[in-house]
């Protein structure tokens, strides 16, 4: 692949992100900021000092919203698009489509779901400002992890494919990753710091609108770049459609 070709794709990639940062900030703003109020509530109720807001809320959720969301998509898109220029044909014989698919699930799993199983997003009043910095590291520290354990699955799959075929080299690499994120899960501390009395349904609803906001980050990016990606690197002959259009002359 030239450098023409993946700058085109760099640009498209983040074209892409930026499309679907509009998608996940409509999904954050319908679901996820009624949560937010709920929980700032539950925090303000519960305390007796009050704080000057620096920054209003309104514009916290609004501008504030969009311009985090929007940025976050645009940087991961190009980060996604350079991922996808150097694992095109190396993962198998998928379509530039279906590879960016496979890429944007498979990053939603490692990136996201899996730290967040074992480090599940929280809304304000939940976690001790005093142990943040703990909870960061160990949060990026089990991303990193899923990260490379994915890679090392992809690589250990492809180094048994000869051998015990496509169908059971898969499934022992994810097995694998499966058995050794679920000892990480076992070790690494855990983190439970919910306040007595925090309403377990909002934690619930606030997990989850996290949860959605990055499946459709993931999904709507994987769609959008693997139809620019396919229109990039298999082009439509212009002849073919022109004689479809002409009719032929008597």
């Amino acid at each position: 692949m030239n450098s023409a070709t993946v700058r085109n794709l760099l640009v498209r990639g983040m074209l892409a992100g930026l499309a679907a940062g509009v998608l996940a900030l409509v999904v954050a703003y319908l679901l996820g900021e009624p949560n937010v109020d709920k929980a700032i509530g539950f925090e303000e109720s519960h305390s007796h000092e009050h704080e000057m807001e620096v920054v209003s809320r309104s514009l916290q959720s609004t501008a504030g919203l969009a311009t985090g969301v929007l940025v976050y998509g645009v940087a991961f898109g190009g980060i996604a698009a350079l991922a996808y220029c150097f694992a095109l044909g190396r993962v198998g014989r998928f379509s530039p489509r279906a590879t960016a698919l496979l890429l944007s699930g498979c990053a939603l799993l490692a990136v996201y779901v899996v730290p967040f199983l074992k480090y599940p997003a929280n809304p304000p009043s939940v976690g001790d400002p005093d142990t943040i910095g703990k909870r960061t590291t160990l949060y990026f520290l089990m991303m990193v992890l899923s990260v490379l354990l994915a890679i090392a699955a992809t690589l250990l799959g492809k180094r048994l494919a000869p051998g015990l075929g496509t169908w059971w080299a898969t499934v022992v690499a994810v097995a694998a990753f499966a058995v050794v994120i679920g000892l990480a899960y076992a070790f690494l501390p855990v983190v439970n710091e919910v306040p007595e009395h925090f309403p377990a349904a909002l934690l619930w609803r606030f997990r989850l609108s996290a949860l959605a906001i990055q499946a459709v980050l993931w999904g709507g990016f994987g769609l959008l770049f693997g139809e620019l990606a396919e229109r990039q690197l298999n082009p439509k002959p212009a002849g073919a459609a022109s004689d479809r259009a002409v009719p032929a002359a008597h």
